[in-house]
């Protein structure tokens, strides 16, 4: 081959792949990440929030992965199927050409009555020349800390295999971790006269690298026109309602039939959710799942610019959502660096009260009024199981659960040494009084434009109310989750103000009752006016992070035009959005058109460590530029050129992850769902403005 730099040479030894350097692929229960080389780095079984039994991103040895990579030198490419979360690698080599196709199954709606199948399914066809590939399938119950059994035995859900039993599959079980697994081929091809590639399952021995239970590898060599279709699941309890109907060929003499046609006729007979493995339940099974995402992204009402990014976000926001619970779990993935080798590594494997409002909002704005009024309505049962003081959690399970204990798991090594590696959340029960100004200016925008809300939920929601009352001159831990003092910070007070604001409103527009109304009005201005004096900071022009560090720029102030706190062409807030906007050198908080949370080295935030600058951040930056910009045009050309360069940052698939190196690398959870979110909010308001002014 040529010299190419983006060439990959297979080798015994494969290090970490750059946490950018991966699509993603779910179910609306789970969701798992695949690497630009071909293998599954971060997968939980059945669940977002079930422990991994594929966590390679997070330990190179003995996380468990699912990987079929060339073992010739090859370069690759990775997209998703056009409007689609069915993702296709590329395997190019002088050869030969393969392509990797990876979903986990969707039915559409007009085959609804079908149960959901949990599978993980990959995809391998070659179709130029030949180039030899090798699978391995890993798993590593439990996060890695499961011991494991491997068994083959004849695939009975294969038609015609008790004939030939020689068609096996891998049976992993762990009953530790009280999960069972199995992985199942079928093999195919596409033209006439190339056979149906032979397919052998062996057993892997990963003993030395820390794995605690066999593996499974093969060799596979396929040329023009075949392929095999891989199927990794938790198999039922169960193949036939009724054992002695299971097809034989003893059973078949007895009855006198044909074994394949006795076969053919006991699919019917099979649960539902363990259908007979056939070529054409491949096929259907890829169409119907390029299907569903198709009919789904064409429900957008979005007309704007950057149409195509706009889209990508929404399909993947959609894989962030639980669809049995209706909640928007934070990202996928847990654990992943703010930097590199540093130790601000999160579980986001939950539903933030906070995040889930934005995502809201980005979806209605999209149309997605279905989704929207779920999550709603998962909302209104929190609501109304307040706790005993009247507060609400920062954040919930997927399942409604306010328990989410945090626990390091010192076995692994973490994404390239970046420990430790933790699972659950401590900052479940974290004082953070923004979260009410998110939740009630999302239950307002959802009175807009989704299901108008009952008087039982009304009077819930008024007591939301009542308690900010009760808590907007506390101290709080805010939106960043510091882990160390309380402090007066400025962007929970002035989401409180939105929370009585959005009450006031409602109460207004819906002529809801509102016994309380003037001691609302008056709470409300007193926030006003205490932030206006005790978070600004006159010598330097802005407002700070706290009452207690006005000299601490904070990004999350840029709320405030967002929110209609202050207008964007106030003084002080313009004053807040320049100071942002100047270097850290200079003092501000935005390097090369990226905007840092704040200061580490200025505020102790109890987390210690460096990370990178915050997508959430710059898309706000641009947002408010773009407001500004409505009465300084330059503001908002630097907006569109802002909103451009970030873009370029989004990763070869159009995601996006929590933070962005100094060097321009990906950093933190991904995908991150806020992000996604803010991207959707950045494009519809600049482009409103863009039509405004005919820009």
């Amino acid at each position: 081959m040529s010299p190419d730099i983006n060439i990959r040479e297979p080798k015994a030894e494969r290090g970490y792949i750059p946490i950018a350097d991966h699509g993603l692929i779910g179910n609306l229960r789970t969701a798992a990440l695949v690497s630009i080389d071909g293998s599954i780095e971060s997968y939980c079984v059945p669940n977002f929030d079930s422990p991994s039994i594929f966590a390679r991103i997070l330990d190179k040895d003995k996380g468990g992965h699912f990987s079929i990579t060339p073992t010739v030198p090859f370069t690759s490419k990775q997209s998703y199927l056009p409007s689609s979360n069915v993702l296709s690698t590329k395997f190019l080599n002088e050869k030969g050409v393969a392509t990797v196709t990876d979903f986990l199954p969707r039915q559409p709606s007009s085959h609804s009555t079908r149960p959901l199948l949990s599978w993980l399914i990959r995809k391998v066809e070659v179709v130029r020349g030949e180039i030899p590939l090798r699978l391995e399938c890993a798993p590593a119950f439990n996060y890695a800390r499961s011991p494991h059994t491997l068994e083959f035995c004849p695939d009975l859900s294969i038609p015609g295999n008790e004939t030939d039993p020689s068609h096996e599959k891998a049976f992993f079980s762990s009953p530790e971790a009280n999960l069972d697994l199995d992985l199942r081929y079928v093999p195919d091809n596409s033209l006439p006269g190339v056979p149906d590639p032979d397919i052998k399952l062996q057993a892997l021995d990963l003993s030395e690298k820390g794995h605690k239970g066999p593996g499974v590898f093969s060799e596979l060599k396929l040329r023009e026109g075949q392929s095999v279709t891989f199927v990794l699941r938790t198999p039922p309890d169960h193949n036939y309602p009724d054992a002695a109907m299971r097809p034989s060929v003893a059973r078949a003499n007895e009855l006198g039939v044909a074994y394949d046609k006795l076969v053919l006729g006991a699919s019917s007979l099979r649960a539902p959710d363990d259908p007979l493995l056939t070529k054409r339940l491949m096929h259907e099974l890829l169409e119907t799942t390029n299907q569903y995402w198709n009919a789904w992204i064409r429900r957008s009402t979005y007309e704007g610019s950057w149409k195509e990014a706009v889209h990508r976000s929404a399909l993947a926001l959609k894989l962030l959502i639980y669809e049995p619970t209706g909640a928007v779990v934070a990202s996928p993935t847990f654990s992943l660096p703010e930097y590199i080798g540093g130790t601000r590594n999160w579980d986001y494997r939950a539903s933030w009260i906070r995040d889930s409002s934005f995502t809201l909002y980005a979806l209605i704005r999209l149309g997605y009024t279905y989704e929207a009024n779920a999550y709603m309505d998962f909302i209104f049962e929190r609501v109304k199981d307040r706790n005993p003081d009247g507060s609400l959690n920062i954040m919930y399970t997927i399942h409604g659960e306010k328990i989410f204990p945090e626990e390091e798991l010192s076995h692994l090594d973490g994404h390239q040494g970046s420990k430790p590696v933790r699972i659950g959340n401590g900052a479940i029960d974290h004082v953070q009084l923004d979260i009410y100004g998110e939740l009630m200016d999302c239950i307002y925008l959802g009175q807009k434009f989704g299901k108008p809300l009952g008087y039982d939920t009304w009077v819930a929601v008024r007591e939301l109310v009542d308690y900010v009352l009760t808590v907007y001159n506390e101290p709080d831990l805010s939106i960043w989750e510091v882990r160390g003092s309380k402090k007066h910070f400025t962007y929970s007070k002035i989401m409180m103000w939105v929370a009585i604001d959005r009450g006031l409103r409602l109460a207004d527009k819906r002529s809801l009752p509102c016994p309380r109304r003037l001691e609302w009005l008056q709470a409300r201005d007193d926030l006003y006016e205490q932030i206006m004096q005790k978070a600004w900071n006159p010598e330097k022009g802005y407002f700070g992070q706290s009452y207690e560090e006005t000299d601490v720029l904070d990004s999350s102030l840029m709320i405030m035009p967002l929110v209609f706190f202050s207008t964007s062409a106030d003084p002080r807030f313009l004053g807040t959005l320049k100071a942002i906007l100047k270097s850290p050198e200079r003092g501000g908080l935005t390097s090369n058109g990226l905007v840092y949370r704040y200061d580490v080295t200025k505020s102790d935030d109890g987390v210690g460590g460096e990370e990178g600058t915050f997508c959430l951040c710059t898309l706000w930056c641009i947002e408010a530029l773009a407001r500004a910009g409505e009465y300084d045009k330059p503001m908002l050309a630097k907006a569109i050129a802002m909103f451009e360069d970030f873009l370029q940052y989004t990763n070869h698939v159009g995601l996006c992850t929590e933070e962005i190196s100094e060097a321009g690398d990906g950093l933190g959870n991904a995908v991150q769902g806020f992000t996604h979110v803010t991207l959707i909010s950045a494009a519809y308001n600049l482009s409103r403005m863009q039509k405004k002014f005919k820009i």
